[in-house]
């Protein structure tokens, strides 16, 4: 990643697809979505990157599942968003608010679906 910023239209792509909601994300879009980012945090030498890829794979195995868990599901998206907004802090100024954005949406999420009945 040149200078630790993150893809710019993958961040707006996230941002939109989360604000349309869960439920509005085909799987497979859901799986190559955090399989792009999942590789990029990965290759980006980063820790917090790193832990956040290592998040995505144990959300790739819930979406996998053979019965979908909602509030396993809705925790791991917690997680992923608190990992996202404390990696707001390191980020590139100008992506701050993209990133916290994500943070703020996927912990919303989450919630949603930690309260919902499984």
């Amino acid at each position: 990643m040149a200078n630790d910023t993150l893809p710019q239209n993958h961040l707006t792509n996230t941002i939109t697809a989360l604000k349309q909601g869960l439920t509005s994300i085909p799987i497979s879009a859901a799986m190559d979505n955090t399989e792009a980012w999942q590789q990029e945090f990965l290759q980006s030498g980063i820790p917090a990157l790193q832990d956040i890829a290592r998040e995505l794979g144990n959300l790739q195995s819930l979406l996998t599942a053979p019965k979908l868990n909602g509030p396993d599901i809705g925790r791991s998206l917690s997680l992923l968003g608190s990992q996202t907004t404390q990696y707001a802090f390191q980020a590139s100024a100008e992506q701050q608010a993209d990133i916290r954005s994500i943070g703020d949406l996927l912990l919303r999420l989450g919630t949603d679906l930690q309260n919902q009945p499984s």
